[in-house]
Order: structure tokens, then C-alpha cells, then sequence
């Protein structure tokens, strides 16, 4: 669906079990059609491939091999390389094996938090330092699985930007759930306004409003996900080293980076940091906002 808001197109599409924009400055109705096709169609392509949702995936294929090794191709590879190196700058706190919490814990704003021994016998099944990965071939322990979500929609926008970038003229904003990629800068000062959530939610989504002129901006964050308990609220950021959520991070944290999958990277991280967050943030010297 498209339609037009002033001076912008707005496309819409659903992709990734999210909505997803697309905002296209100016040009012809035609022209701004095809840059939400090329969009749309990049987004899906990444989510078959990479969903552990979708049957045939090279996710699904993975966790699916019962302790045989599968060969992945140059992109996956890429995927698989980088989530190495997060495991290792957050000392384990960012694995892509850690997936498997999710039999025990349902971030729904319930109450009901898991039985500490089903937690305890899933964390058996974690640990991206027990996987066998040479750069081409992975094998992972029967039950381990992989999930790619912590950066698949990060690395879907970049994508969808680039080919805007690439093959459009006009100036676009990538938009999928809050993480946001430009593809290039738009055609007057201050760039594409954008929102920072409100975590309260209430009457107003955003929490400020920020410029982004190039690169890419993404939020972190339990304004959705959570569960709330005697007055004490579970975030569903969780330390697989424990198997429960991270102590003292904040409700949100936005960075702004060269990249969505940068910005991601560093917005991931400091909600795993806790409440040095901030401190791990400014050490990066990145444009940030905490949320707490």
C-alpha cells in the first residue's frame, strides 16, 4: 500500500512478523511504487531465508541437523562471522544460540514467571562457543538451535537501503518496527525527523524527535516485551549466561550509527550492559538516548 503525505510517499508492507515503511521523497507515484517493490521484496527475501520460523530456511536447515554440519553460503557466512564477534565483546552475553528460552519464558505483561529448573535445564543447551564454525560449515550440538533475530531486521534494513540507494533517486527512509536506514540524504536541512518510542506508551509514541541525515538508527527496548511481578518488571533482554533477564537495564536505549546493524549492535549491547549501559555507550562515541 502507498500513499501521499505532503511532500513524501509513504509504502507500507508487513514483513517480518512487523510493519514496515518505506518514505520516498517526491517523484511520481510510479517511481515511488518500484522503490517499495525493490523493498518489499528484499525484506522477504531475507526473512525465508533466515527465519527460524520459515521451514527450509538456513536457519530452519541448521537447527534442524541433528549434529551434522550444514554448509552456508557467503551471506550467511557474513551473519555467522558477525554474531561471532558480538559473542565474543560481550563476553557471551550476546548468543545466537540463546534462543531456546524461549520455551520458558513468555514476555506477555503477565506475572507468570518460568520454573527457575526449566530455565536452568534450557541454558544446557546454549553456548555459540560449543558450536563448530570454520567460516563455512556449522555444526551445532543435538538440541542447540541458532536464532538470527537479534540481527535480522537490522541487516534487512541496511539491505533494503542499499538497493534504494542504489537503483532509486530519490531520497528513502527505511523503516521496519523503529529501526531505520536512509538512503541517502534528503533534499533539505535537519534530514528525515524521526521518533524515539515512549516506553510509557500513553497518548503520545514518541518520546522526542530526532534528525537523522545519514546512516542508520535503532532502538532496544521492553515497551512491549516484559513481564511484571510484586512491582518489579522483567525485561525480556536476557543474559543466556543466567537464563534471566538482565539486571537494571534501561526500558530503552537508541543509538545512531554509519549502519541499522551497527546502531543495533551497539543499542543490544548496552541493554545487556545493565546499568553501565551509559558508560559502555560513551565509550563508543556514538549519538545515543537512554531511556530508563
Amino acid at each position: 500500500m502507498i500513499r501521499r503525505e505532503g511532500e513524501l510517499w509513504v509504502g507500507s508492507f508487513r514483513a517480518m512478523a512487523g510493519p514496515c515503511e518505506v518514505l520516498i521523497q517526491g517523484g511520481e507515484r510510479t517511481h515511488a511504487e518500484r522503490s517499495l517493490a525493490i523493498a518489499a521484496h528484499e525484506a522477504r527475501r531475507v526473512e525465508r531465508k533466515f527465519s527460524r520460523y520459515r521451514r527450509g530456511s538456513v536457519v530452519d536447515r541448521i537447527n534442524r541437523a541433528g549434529g551434522k554440519a550444514v554448509e552456508v553460503d557467503e551471506e550467511c557466512a557474513r551473519l555467522l562471522d558477525f554474531a561471532t564477534v558480538l559473542y565474543e565483546m560481550s563476553e557471551g552475553r550476546f548468543d545466537i544460540s540463546s534462543g531456546v528460552l524461549r520455551a520458558a519464558w513468555r514476555f506477555d505483561g503477565s506475572d507468570r514467571l518460568p520454573d527457575p529448573a526449566d530455565v536452568k535445564r534450557l541454558r544446557r543447551r546454549i553456548g555459540w562457543d560449543r558450536a563448530r564454525w570454520d567460516g563455512r560449515r556449522l555444526r551445532l550440538d543435538p538440541g542447540m538451535e541458532i536464532d538470527l533475530g537479534g540481527i535480522g531486521k537490522e541487516y534487512a534494513v541496511d539491505r533494503c537501503a542499499h538497493l534504494l540507494a542504489t537503483q532509486v533517486e530519490a531520497a528513502c527512509l527505511v523503516n521496519f518496527g523503529g529501526d531505520l536506514a536512509t538512503s541517502r540524504s534528503r533534499d533539505e536541512d535537519g534530514g528525515w525527523r524521526v521518533g524515539i518510542e515512549n516506553p510509557e506508551g500513553g497518548n503520545s509514541r514518541a518520546k522526542m524527535m530526532i534528525a537523522l541525515s545519514s546512516g542508520g538508527l535503532a532502538t532496544s527496548g521492553d515497551a512491549r516485551r516484559f513481564l511484571l511481578k510484586d512491582g518489579v518488571r522483567y525485561s525480556h533482554i536476557l543474559d543466556p549466561r543466567s537464563g534471566w533477564p538482565v539486571r537494571g537495564a534501561p526500558r530503552s536505549v537508541s543509538v545512531v550509527a554509519e549502519s541499522c546493524v551497527q546502531a543495533g549492535m551497539l543499542a543490544t549491547l548496552a541493554m545487556l550492559e545493565g546499568e553501565s549501559a551509559e558508560s559502555f555507550l560513551g565509550e563508543q562515541q556514538v549519538q545515543h538516548w537512554i531511556l530508563r
